[in-house]
């Protein structure tokens, strides 16, 4: 069974971390009191104040009931745009690891003229 941590909220089953620039977006898992699951995703910025920086995050819960419509409008929405309206844009430009694009930089850095 899931156990509920100090703030009263259910710890996570699975997490996976999507980093994207300034941004960085969560895929969790949780489970309820009757140990049913659901899906949390979250995004995350990081964002400067006079003091430091706090972390801005927006939520949205996903029950397994609309696990397969939202995957559904979201792969239409996707498809939409990369077909109708950015047929000509090279997408597959951002296929690459964030590690591979840093290690091709330096690549390119190291080359002899």
């Amino acid at each position: 069974m899931e156990e509920t941590n100090r703030n009263g909220e259910n710890e996570e089953i699975y997490s996976k971390r999507v980093k994207a620039g300034k941004r960085t977006y969560f895929f969790d898992v949780k489970s309820t009191r009757a140990n049913d699951y659901y899906l949390t995703i979250t995004e995350s910025k990081k964002r400067f104040k006079e003091d430091g920086f706090v972390y801005e995050k927006h939520k949205i819960f996903l029950y397994k009931e609309d696990f397969n419509k939202f995957l559904e409008a979201l792969q239409e929405t996707i498809t939409h745009v990369k077909g109708d309206l950015m047929p000509d844009f090279d997408f597959e430009q951002f296929d690459r690891k964030d590690e591979d694009v840093q290690l091709e930089s330096v690549s390119e850095d190291l080359k002899w003229e």
